[in-house]
């Protein structure tokens, strides 16, 4: 009996001996893990060195030629049709083309112009918030666009009450010479004139 006994006993302090080196080796395991994972969170958000800046630089990453269309047109490319040309001058009130050479160059033309657009349409927008103005947004600009009571007292120092019973403010109506400010010919670049209005030939399609 005093044999198994030993044979019980050695065994538990071998799996005791074991399970030890396991849980030591798991938890040092662990720690490298995590200590190689701070290094590498530290290496990427340690931002970029000048060096590896002028690396970066001295190679083009992109080209505005991407966002053009290529040499040959692809097969589900926008076609447009002469047809289609034509209605787009009308309503632009620009001459149609005098030839049909002509008329292929306008055709190529709007076709890149509709692949370019294509392109920008392409682009991620998501949680960008749409551009409503172009004007400057800036807590200084606010403060500077913001009409005040400083902003008009030019305005109000022409103002002044009249009447005894039912008061009334009258503002002063002294004309203002705009001249040197509007001093300009509107009509300068018109070919045509009719009055103080330019006028701009177009042809009503023939029903």
């Amino acid at each position: 009996m005093g044999a198994p006994h030993a044979f019980r006993a050695q065994r538990c302090v071998y799996q005791t001996l074991r399970c030890q080196q396991i849980r030591s080796f798991s938890v040092s395991r662990v720690r490298g893990r995590d200590e190689s994972d701070k290094t590498s969170a530290v290496g990427k958000h340690r931002g970029i060195q000048p060096d590896e800046l002028e690396q970066l630089l001295s190679e083009p990453t992109w080209s505005v030629e991407s966002l053009l269309p290529p040499k040959t047109r692809a097969p589900d490319a926008p076609k447009i049709s002469p047809q289609q040309l034509h209605h787009l001058l009308r309503l632009s009130a620009l001459p149609p083309p005098e030839s049909l050479e002509q008329e292929q160059k306008m055709l190529d033309t709007l076709a890149a112009q509709l692949h370019f657009v294509g392109k920008i349409q392409e682009v991620d927008t998501t949680g960008v918030a749409p551009l409503r103005a172009l004007r400057d947004e800036t807590k200084q600009a606010e403060e500077e666009q913001t009409i005040s009571l400083n902003t008009l007292k030019e305005a109000l120092s022409k103002e002044k009450v009249i009447g005894v019973h039912h008061k009334r403010i009258q503002r002063d109506t002294t004309s203002v010479d705009a001249r040197d400010v509007e001093n300009w010919d509107v009509l300068g670049s018109a070919e045509r004139k009719s009055g103080s209005y330019f006028v701009v030939e177009s042809e009503r399609p023939q029903e």
